[in-house]
């Protein structure tokens, strides 16, 4: 069994019931951090381990949960690892997108090719994994110099930290690339997400309550004029980037002291498994070809 080699992280606020990451991790059986608060210690610690819970120092997440991710950071920094993963609550799977299928797939496994991928470059400062239902039948490995939300592996050394209250995740992605950074977002492996506002807990009633939406993307458009706009997409008020994306163009260093004319292949032990009855003639190929 292949796991990342850098800590992992879940906050979670009243989703004890159902902690749908933490599932997912003890399923395929890979260590995490769950980041609760006091109040909710014992709920989560009867469900999933008291040995896996970090209590924060403070309730409500901080306002907003950007204290609680900053919290994660320096945690992570001052147990002298180099990255460190932070998860939203509500991730059902990990998919490997494989010959334009999306299969479910180890999470660990996934994280740890992450990593090594990562780690290959000098200046990568948030890598991640894509949404499953952003994904399409071809696409990239990869995409440079994007967002990259709610499965993200973070550099402990960039001098950016977590703010506002709303849109962290693209906030972070804006700050790390305005610095001179880059983002990677993985396609080669994707993160089943339950949609916002579809479950209890967290901070959905604090934040997208009544104009919550209208609010949320007005606040990063005061923040970054020129580069955020107002949209609506999807039947509700978004803030867009789109094209600002693209004003982002640094490339990847890789790190001198890797011998890249002699990197030898690895799958990581991947192998297609059958777990119930195949219909799917492409799928029976996928399974032959192997």
């Amino acid at each position: 069994m292949t796991n990342p080699k850098y800590p992992v992280y879940i906050i979670s606020k009243g989703r004890y019931e159902n902690c749908l990451t933490a599932k997912m991790l003890i399923e395929d059986k890979v260590p995490f951090y769950l980041v609760v608060e006091p109040q909710e210690k014992n709920e989560y610690a009867q469900r999933y381990g008291s040995d896996r819970i970090l209590v924060l120092p403070f309730s409500n997440l901080g306002l907003g949960g950007i204290p609680a991710r900053n919290w994660v950071k320096q945690h992570a920094t001052e147990s002298g690892v180099k990255r460190h993963w932070i998860l939203d609550d509500n991730i059902r799977y990990v998919r490997r997108l494989h010959k334009g299928k999306r299969i479910i797939c180890n999470a660990g496994k996934a994280f740890a090719i992450t990593e090594e991928f990562t780690d290959r470059y000098e200046n990568i400062a948030i890598a991640g994994l894509n949404y499953t239902f952003f994904a399409i039948n071809v696409m990239p490995p990869f995409y440079l110099n994007v967002h990259v939300y709610s499965c993200l592996l973070i550099l402990n050394e960039i001098p950016y930290n977590w703010r506002g209250r709303y849109n962290e995740d693209t906030d972070l992605c804006l700050q790390v690339l305005s610095g001179g950074w880059c983002t990677v977002l993985m396609n080669a492996f994707l993160c089943d997400k339950q949609a916002t506002m579809t479950m209890k807990g967290g901070n959905t009633d604090v934040l997208y309550k009544e104009d919550g939406r209208l609010t949320m993307a007005k606040s990063l458009e005061r923040v970054w004029p020129g580069v955020v706009t107002v949209d609506r997409r999807y039947q509700r008020p978004q803030h867009v980037v789109k094209g600002s994306w693209r004003k982002f163009d640094t490339q990847l260093i890789r790190r001198k002291d890797i011998d890249w004319d002699n990197l030898q292949t690895n799958n990581f032990g991947f192998k297609l498994k059958q777990v119930k009855e195949i219909k799917s003639a492409a799928i029976k190929k996928l399974l032959d070809d192997q």
